[in-house]
């Protein structure tokens, strides 16, 4: 932490937790404990037919097939308990 009381977050970290310049953050005290990450996505549930769907306030860019396919091998392992 600089004098100014900002924090930088490590590179290894930031990647990880999918960190990326201007992606906004929730700090937060739990049990004495610091807990930083990104801010969940504002929506709103609206029906679509039979469906419900999650709708965001704010425009998001589409998802690229490479981030979707390494969220399923995240998760896979995990799960693994890799």
């Amino acid at each position: 932490m600089d004098s100014a009381g900002r924090l930088v977050i490590p590179k290894e970290v930031r990647q990880q937790a999918q960190i990326k310049p201007g992606t906004p953050l929730e700090v937060r005290l739990r049990e004495g404990h610091i807990e930083i990450e990104p801010a969940p996505l504002d929506i709103a549930i609206r029906r679509r037919g039979r469906l419900l769907v999650a709708v965001p306030h704010e425009a998001v860019p589409p998802l690229k097939s490479e981030t979707v396919e390494e969220t399923r091998r995240r998760v896979r392992r995990e799960r693994a308990g890799e």
